[in-house]
């Protein structure tokens, strides 16, 4: 019986860090008040070994990956753009939020993050930087990636993780 090999690199830095403020729906007809958190991400890459280098990955290619995703939802208002209940409009320089049909927020969209989500909770969050980084690391080129796998917390204690798989 062969053996199966796998290795995984992990990377958790106190950079891969984002401020964000959110609201999300919840089931019938609630939405919460907007708010914010201190978020912190944590990121798992499995896959192949690079056969010169003998790793999986650089680190510092997953730590500036990760440092730049981060940075791109940093002290943004995070809207989710899939979620039927609540309607994302760009209006030039604003973004006008209703909720149900009802008008609800106007911001400037230079401090908006919209995301291709339903709802922007830290499922959706996690599920959404994997993405990313599958994405972002399929296209470098290197190693054959088995699954990438993000843990997004956004209190002390009070996390949701994504993992995919691609065998």
């Amino acid at each position: 019986m062969a053996a199966h090999k796998e290795f995984k690199v992990t990377v958790t830095k106190d950079n891969h860090v984002f401020a964000a403020a959110h609201f999300i729906t919840f089931p019938g007809h609630r939405c919460e008040r907007l708010h914010g958190h201190n978020y912190r991400t944590h990121v798992v890459v499995e896959g192949g070994l690079d056969p010169e280098a003998f790793y999986v990955l650089d680190f510092s290619m997953l730590k500036q990956l990760m440092k730049r995703l981060t940075d791109e939802i940093d002290h943004k208002v995070l809207l989710p753009l899939e979620n039927p209940k609540i309607q994302v409009r760009e209006e030039g320089e604003t973004v006008s939020v209703a909720v149900a049909g009802r008008p609800r927020y106007v911001f400037p969209r230079i401090d908006c993050a919209l995301l291709p989500v339903p709802n922007t909770t830290v499922e959706m969050l996690a599920q959404y930087l994997a993405g990313r980084v599958h994405r972002e690391l399929a296209g470098s080129g290197g190693v054959a990636l088995r699954a990438v796998e993000v843990e997004v917390e956004e209190n002390f204690g009070q996390s949701a993780t994504y993992r995919e798989s691609f065998e």
